[in-house]
């Protein structure tokens, strides 16, 4: 027999937790801007490209991304806490940006249009580990589409002092430890030519690959677990 479906995932602790952390958030992840940037870079997006921002917050990227679809491109950010998103509408009406379209929904429950060139997870760890929110984000890709993920992970056991703050920094952001170990297995076994970098003494990584043919990938069922 095929395994059962999994239940739709509980969101209610990250909703509360978002919701707590929304007016601090943008100062929260100033540390880790660096991981950003080279997060986006590594999308290789070009005029007139069509991203998905999963888990877009309160907008941080938006601004990397902008120049690098220009105005001629598009850019979707799907963001379930309205707290979060309320901010990333501010931002986007402050800057006069009429190529961004914000959805609040989870990423696996999100009524998707059209398809995308581009997917970036940054920092989502719960998005990442939910095959569900997976499936939906590929149906909406490109054959050949860049798939970019960052996020917390934990660096080699050695590096106790290091993973004392993944840790730290973990239970205050993620419903889950679950996964810590390599975030984006299950991302990998829809890509091609998979690289994935380091950084911060090993505590932070960056996934990225290319969407395989459908043909060729895994399948992605509701059974797969994280």
């Amino acid at each position: 027999m095929p395994p059962a479906p999994r239940p739709p995932p509980d969101h209610s602790a990250a909703l509360a937790q978002y919701r707590r952390r929304a007016g601090v958030y943008d100062l929260e992840l100033a540390l880790f801007e660096p991981v950003r940037e080279r997060a986006v870079a590594r999308l290789g997006l070009k005029s007139g490209d069509t991203v998905f921002d999963l888990g877009c917050g309160t907008g941080l990227s938006l601004p990397l991304l902008q120049p690098a679809v220009g105005a001629t491109g598009r850019i979707v950010g799907i963001e379930q806490s309205p707290e979060m998103i309320r901010l990333a509408h501010e931002r986007v009406a402050r800057h006069g940006w009429n190529n961004v379209e914000l959805i609040q929904a989870s990423v696996e429950a999100a009524h998707i249009e059209g398809r995308a060139d581009a997917a970036l997870f940054h920092f989502t760890h719960d998005i990442v580990r939910e095959p569900l929110a997976i499936q939906n984000v590929l149906q909406h890709l490109r054959p050949g589409a860049r798939v970019v993920a960052s996020g917390l992970q934990w660096a080699p056991f050695w590096a106790w002092p290091v993973n004392l703050f993944v840790l730290g920094a973990a239970r205050y952001s993620v419903s889950s430890l679950a996964g810590l170990g390599s975030p984006w297995s299950l991302l990998a076994k829809h890509l091609s030519g998979l690289q994935v970098d380091r950084m911060m003494a090993g505590g932070v990584f960056i996934a990225s690959g290319v969407l395989k043919p459908p043909h060729t990938r895994a399948p992605t069922t509701t059974g797969d677990m994280p």
